[in-house]
């Protein structure tokens, strides 16, 4: 019917129209856009919540087990009166200890909660107003991509003052950075000890994602024994931690073995690994809370770069407007895919204004291309020549050819 009415000279139906979003639909669908990358900021109180949680139910289980054990041999063994009342007296001592660490816990778990309700509250704030909350939101959001950048760079005391002045302790997790922070000074300090402390309390997370950061670890320290030539010692170390890790690891485990066969002076890679432990370590810590391994402000900043990046960016002719001009955003869009631009605009470069139809482009003998604005202005001020400012080259006016763009 409907191909019949058209050729009959009837009116062709009138598409729907698409209704246009309004000011309000457009700034709920930002909001929602903004929120999709606040992943971190409430996965890291959760699993430090959870953390200190499975530390207390460990602790308790722990003790009560013992202690209970205890009562039972007590109730089993024939003891005088000063002897019960002495070993309830050292249980009584073992429970309170209990306690406290246990009142301690949970003065931890209420800070985690109190972290986690200022962090919604927060969210919350996105939805609850206008332009003017979601500015006030948006500069919080850049102190706290600043805190986080400052925190990865080691710049404790400074990211301290800026979430003070701010008023945002709570927003970022300094005190997270703090703990990672003994480990890493240990590390450069050729010390494994904290590294280890760190993976036995959280075995259980390391062993369900299958990382091999506590084994290149005793792999560490049995190299350190090897340099310092106590090979006894390392052979015994061998036999404790690492012959458990033969089934899954042995190739690594045979090139640890061949460190005895060296000098301590050599040259061999194998005794060069402390920078690879800290990158590994900061890796496991990202992941064990649920954070990104690049620092927020790098992937911002790698966002806008996606946008602007092109083939032309990275040539000599490139403005210093543009901000891969500089060596630094260079180096962060390198691994970045050029932008696809589907409809290109020219830019003159003179006047750093857009060539159209207002402004047209025109071409010199020479083929560099200038808007017909610049030229004109150069024209009137050289008796009708013009200068390439690229190359010098010199013309008259009448000898330009006007570009088109399609």
């Amino acid at each position: 019917m409907e191909p019949e009415a058209i050729a009959n000279g009837a009116p062709s139906p009138t598409p729907a129209a698409t209704p246009t979003p309004s000011p309000a639909s457009r700034l709920n669908d930002h909001v929602s856009e903004s929120l999709k990358l606040e992943y971190q900021l409430m996965k890291v109180p959760f699993e430090h919540l959870k953390k200190s949680m499975r530390s207390s139910h460990r602790l308790v289980e722990k003790e009560m087990n013992a202690v209970v054990s205890s009562v039972a041999e007590a109730a089993e063994k024939d003891m005088s009166k000063e002897e019960a009342v002495q070993h309830l007296t050292s249980l009584v001592s073992r429970l309170q200890r209990l306690k406290r660490k246990l009142d301690e816990s949970n003065k931890c778990e209420q800070t985690e909660v109190q972290r986690s309700k200022a962090r919604l509250d927060h969210l919350e704030m996105l939805h609850s107003g206008g332009k003017e909350v979601q500015s006030k939101w948006n500069s919080i959001r850049v102190d706290r991509i600043l805190i986080d950048y400052m925190l990865r760079l080691h710049y404790y005391d400074t990211a301290s003052k800026l979430a003070e002045a701010s008023g945002i302790q709570d927003l970022v997790d300094i005190d997270i950075f703090l703990d990672a922070k003994k480990v890493i000074q240990c590390l450069r300090n050729k010390d494994c000890s904290e590294a280890l402390a760190w993976c036995a309390e959280n075995k259980s997370k390391l062993k369900k994602s299958k990382s091999k950061f506590e084994f290149k670890l005793r792999v560490q320290e049995f190299i350190e024994l090897v340099r310092g030539e106590h090979m006894m010692d390392a052979i015994a170390y061998a036999r404790k931690y690492l012959a458990s890790w033969g089934s899954t690891n042995m190739k690594e485990v045979q090139q640890a073995m061949a460190t005895l066969a060296f000098k301590s002076n050599t040259e061999c890679a194998g005794y060069k690994q402390w920078d690879d432990l800290i990158d590994q370590f900061k890796q496991e810590f990202c992941k064990m809370y649920g954070m990104t391994t690049e620092s927020l402000l790098h992937i911002h900043l790698q966002a806008g770069l996606s946008a602007l990046k092109t083939p032309f960016c990275f040539e000599e002719g490139c403005t210093k407007e543009d901000p891969l001009s500089q060596e630094s955003f260079r180096q962060l869009a390198a691994p970045l895919p050029f932008s696809k631009h589907i409809h290109s605009k020219l830019v003159c470069y003179i006047t750093k204004e857009v060539m159209d139809e207002h402004n047209p482009p025109q071409v010199l003998p020479n083929g560099y291309v200038y808007s017909t604005k610049a030229l004109e202005e150069m024209a009137k001020l050289n008796n009708g020549n013009i200068t390439c400012p690229r190359t010098g080259f010199v013309c008259n006016f009448s000898e330009l050819s006007k570009a088109y763009i399609s």
